[in-house]
């Protein structure tokens, strides 16, 4: 019990972190899939798609900066090739523009468009969805029946996205968990449900068992 509280505390501390630099970025534009190290090798996409995924966000994130400036705030988040979008921009040309720039990068299957036509979202809100990122990963961990590497988490005023490579039953368990979470007012799975079978295939094999030495002649 106290790891488990020890691994939400540093979680807290560190989407704490993510709000603060928040209050000082330049850019309008939010990237948010960059794997790092030790979850690369746990990750249930393959290598080659997980760098095709941060290849799509540093040039979707370029494009649409170019395109649409800082007259808009969009976080993008791409995840087997699938872009999730959200955030805020000021009018309908511009939530289709920014979907067609996105849709146009090479490697992109599809765009899920969650943009919202409003003013930006203030910076208290922003480090309020990622405090909620925060808790709702640390849930996820302290469901022992679940990975966390399985999942791409999302806040945007309150509502809490989810991606990943899942089995219908950890769609389902992942579901129930966010929604008990404090802050996440709605959950949008955006999830490729895969089989339980091809689940295990996924997992690392078993080291096997030290055969038993051959006791010497004669004891």
């Amino acid at each position: 019990m106290k790891f488990a509280s020890l691994k939400r505390l540093s979680l807290a501390i560190g989407a704490m972190v993510l709000a603060a630099s928040s209050l000082t970025a330049c850019f309008p534009l939010v990237v948010g899939g960059m794997a790092g190290g030790a979850l690369v090798a746990t990750d249930r996409r393959t290598s080659g798609a997980q760098l095709e995924d941060e290849g799509i966000e540093l040039r979707a994130a370029s494009r649409i900066r170019s395109n649409v400036g800082d007259r808009a705030h969009v976080n993008l988040t791409s995840y087997n090739r699938q872009v999730l979008l959200t955030g805020e921009v000021p009018n309908a040309q511009d939530k289709q523009l920014v979907e067609q720039i996105v849709s146009r990068v090479e490697n992109v299957s599809s765009v899920v468009n969650e943009l919202a036509v409003m003013g930006s979202s203030s910076l208290t809100q922003r480090s309020s969805d990622a405090l909620v990122t925060g808790r709702v990963k640390a849930m996820l961990i302290d469901a022992r029946d679940l990975s966390l590497n399985a999942y791409k988490v999302v806040t945007e005023r309150g509502t809490t996205y989810l991606m990943g490579r899942v089995t219908q039953r950890e769609a389902d368990r992942a579901t129930e968990v966010v929604r008990s979470t404090p802050g996440v007012q709605k959950v949008i799975r955006i999830f490729e449900v895969i089989s339980e079978e091809e689940l295990a295939r996924m997992q690392p094999a078993k080291p096997a068992a030290p055969a038993n030495q051959a006791k010497p002649a004669g004891s």
